[in-house]
C-alpha cells in the first residue's frame, strides 16, 4: 500500500516528534579529557528530525519532551528557540536542587579526525525525559484538535526507561487514529541498552513498536540489533553494507512487518573525515537508490542520519515521490555533516543545488 499523507488543511503542524533533547558539549579539535573549553548546542535523535524540517525546509514542527526546570533546562529552551521548533508540549519537572530525582541530559562528543574515531560520553541518568510515561500528554488534543500530518519518534527515546516505550506507543496509536504518518528511527545505541538487557531487550521493545510504524528508518546495525534481522556480507570494521544485501534483508523484514517505506543510509567510513555516503529506500513495492557521494569530507558526522531522515520525510510530505525523497535525504545529510553540531545548518537552496550536482565553487 502506498504512503498516504494528509494535506496541511486543518493541521497545525506538518510534523510532531517525541524524544529527549540534551546539551551537547563539543571540545573542538581537542579530546574530552584534555580540553579546557566546550562549544554547546542542543541535540537529540528525534528532535533533530523536526528541527531540520523547520530550519532547513520551512515546515511547521513541534516537539514533545521534558526538562528539569533549572538554568540548564532553560538553556536548552533558548537553544530550541533558535531552531524554531514549537515547544508547546514541553513538560517541566520541578528541580530538587542537585539532580537527585530529576535532571537534564549532557552529551560530550568528539568529532574524530582521520584514523581517530568519533567518541561520545553521555551523562543522562534520571533525566526528565526518561521519566515521561503514558498519560503525560493529551494526544487527542495534539492529533485530533490541532492536527499533524506526520509523527516521528525512535529507538533512543524508547531505550531511556521502562515507561518511555509505553508513551511512544500511546502517541503512535493516537497519530494513526487521526491519519498521521508514523515514522520511527531504530537508532540503536549499545550504551543505552547494555545495562538493561542488551540486544535482547532492544528487540523486545522495538518489536512491540514496529507494528505501528509506517516508515521505518535505520542502518544495517539498527535492523540487526533492534529487530533481529541478520544482514549478510557486512564488513563490521568499515561499516559497509552492499545495497543488494540490504535489499535481501528488507525483503525478510517486510514478510513480518508491513512497513510502507523502509530507508537506510549506506556509509563506508574510510576514515572519520572521509566517508562514502548514499542511501536506499523501499516504497511502492520497489527499491530506490540515491546518488552515491564518494570520498565525502566530513566535519562532524553526528546528526547526519537524522538530517537524512528529515530530508526523506520532506520529500514525502511535499509529494515528490520516493526517488526524490531519498535523494533529498542523502543531500541534506551530506551537507549537515559539513558543519559542527547535531543539527542542520543547511538551506533548502543548498540541498536542491547539491541534488542537481552543483559543485563547491564559492558563491558571492
Amino acid at each position: 500500500m502506498s504512503l498516504q499523507v494528509k494535506s496541511k488543511e486543518n493541521c497545525r503542524w506538518d510534523i510532531v516528534s517525541l524524544g529527549e533533547i540534551m546539551i551537547r558539549f563539543d571540545p573542538g579539535p581537542r579530546r574530552i579529557w584534555t580540553t579546557r573549553s566546550f562549544d554547546v548546542c542542543e541535540g537529540g535523535g528525534e528532535y533533530d528530525v523536526s528541527r531540520g524540517l523547520k530550519r532547513c525546509f520551512g515546515l511547521d514542527a513541534a516537539h514533545v519532551t521534558a526538562f528539569a526546570d533549572n538554568p540548564v533546562g532553560r538553556l536548552l529552551q533558548d537553544l530550541i528557540y533558535q531552531g524554531g521548533v514549537d515547544q508547546t508540549y514541553t513538560k517541566w519537572f520541578e528541580y530538587d536542587g542537585i539532580g537527585r530525582k530529576v535532571r537534564n541530559g549532557l552529551n560530550f562528543v568528539e568529532r574524530g579526525f582521520g584514523v581517530r574515531a568519533p567518541l561520545g560520553c553521555s551523562d543522562r541518568g534520571h533525566t526528565a525525559a526518561s521519566q515521561l510515561k503514558a498519560g503525560d500528554f493529551d494526544w487527542e488534543e495534539i492529533f485530533g484538535k490541532h492536527g499533524a500530518r506526520w509523527f516521528h519518534t525512535g529507538g533512543i527515546f524508547c531505550a531511556l526507561s521502562e515507561s518511555t516505550p509505553d508513551l511512544a506507543i500511546e502517541a503512535m496509536t493516537a497519530a494513526r487514529k487521526h491519519g498521521a504518518v508514523v515514522s520511527y528511527d531504530l537508532n540503536y545505541r549499545e550504551s543505552l541498552w547494555k545495562a538493561i538487557g542488551g540486544t535482547k531487550r532492544a528487540q523486545e521493545v522495538n518489536r512491540r513498536v514496529a507494528p505501528l510504524v509506517d516508515v521505518m528508518i535505520g542502518n544495517e546495525e539498527d535492523f540487526s540489533a533492534s529487530l533481529g534481522f541478520e544482514v549478510p556480507g557486512i564488513d563490521e570494521h568499515i561499516l559497509k553494507i552492499e545495497s543488494e544485501a540490504f535489499k535481501k534483508m528488507i525483503e525478510a523484514v517486510l514478510k513480518e512487518f508491513p512497513f510502507k517505506v523502509v530507508a537506510t543510509t549506506l556509509r563506508k567510513a574510510k576514515t572519520s573525515t572521509v566517508n562514502d555516503w548514499s542511501a536506499i529506500c523501499y516504497a511502492d513495492g520497489r527499491f530506490y537508490e540515491s546518488k552515491r557521494y564518494e570520498d565525502l569530507e566530513i566535519y562532524d558526522r553526528v546528526g547526519g542520519g537524522d538530517s537524512f531522515a528529515s530530508g526523506l520525510i520532506y520529500g514525502f510530505l511535499t509529494g515528490q515521490g520516493p526517488q526524490w525523497a531519498v535523494d533529498c535525504g542523502v543531500a541534506h545529510g551530506a551537507l549537515a555533516m559539513t558543519t559542527p553540531g547535531d543539527t542542520t545548518m543547511a538551506t533548502l537552496k543548498e540541498v536542491t543545488q547539491l541534488m542537481r550536482g552543483a559543485g563547491a565553487r564559492i558563491a558571492r
